[in-house]
């Protein structure tokens, strides 16, 4: 993320208190970036109330308590780096999605270009709906969170395309900074899969009402996309969600797998 102040690059932003802007070392201070709500940080001193103690109180005790202004409201926000970065990685997904239906079977079953477009715009959407899931959870949280393509990602994503059997769909992910707690952790990625979900059963049920192939092989993509993310194991989501509440998991991993089944199912009898 970009200092606020200089425009250097930092990994781990400091936060201002005051007004909220994220800043580098150098700049932290309400003083170094010139904080418009510096009145805040100088709120002016009220004179202690004074304490009469009789002769047998053998002694008295001062203290003061300082209340740090926070913000009631997350600000929710997205960078010019961040969106160029959306920008490339929503056209390598869209290049996914357009390779995933051209396989003679799938194009068989869609039938014509417009709705090879229109199913390759779902599959970008349900990435980028998961991605910003997360985005948005971690903000929630006071969290700095951006959208940064991978190189090896980018890469993998690009081979993909073109080709027939290996399908990875990872052009980047979203980054979080700052402090949490496993709790915070296990809520933020949570909701990626069950956004996931929640399309996949919306899709289904739209399938069933008008019938239309890529609405059943959209769902088919959302609820693999949620059952691999759930896996409990090195940087997936499972693996926090796992940690944090093997409950909330369990019924997670559950839907997944189910939604999974049942348009594998689905899938063989529209091809």
């Amino acid at each position: 993320m970009e200092c606020q102040k200089c425009g250097k690059e930092v990994f781990l932003p400091f936060r201002c208190p005051y007004c909220g802007g994220y800043f580098c070392s150098e700049h932290r201070l309400p003083e170094n970036h010139e904080c418009p709500r510096m009145d805040l940080a100088r709120v002016p001193k009220k004179e202690e109330p004074t304490l009469t103690l009789s002769p047998q109180t053998p002694k008295s005790y001062e203290y003061t308590v300082t209340y740090i202004p926070v913000e009631a409201k997350k600000k929710f926000y997205f960078s010019l780096k961040e969106v160029k970065h959306l920008a490339i990685g929503a056209l390598l997904v869209l290049g996914i999605g357009l390779s995933l239906g051209i396989s003679p079977e799938a194009y068989a079953a869609i039938g014509n270009p417009i709705m090879l477009l229109g199913f390759a715009l779902l599959v970008t959407a349900s990435f980028f709906i998961h991605e910003l899931a997360h985005k948005f959870a971690a903000q929630k949280e006071g969290l700095w969170a951006e959208f940064r393509l991978m190189f090896v990602g980018i890469i993998l994503t690009a081979i993909s395309i073109i080709s027939p059997l290996f399908k990875i769909i990872s052009p980047g992910a979203v980054y979080i900074a700052g402090f949490a707690s496993k709790k915070s952790i296990g809520k933020i990625s949570i909701v990626g899969p069950s956004t996931n979900i929640i399309l996949s059963a919306t899709l289904i049920a739209l399938w069933f009402i008008l019938h239309q192939p890529i609405l059943m092989f959209a769902a088919a993509f959302n609820a693999w996309i949620a059952l691999f993310n759930l896996i409990p194991f090195g940087i997936l989501d499972g693996f926090k969600v796992f940690s944090w509440n093997k409950a909330v998991w369990a019924l997670a991993f559950t839907l997944s797998l189910t939604l999974t089944i049942i348009t594998s199912n689905l899938y063989l009898l529209v091809i």
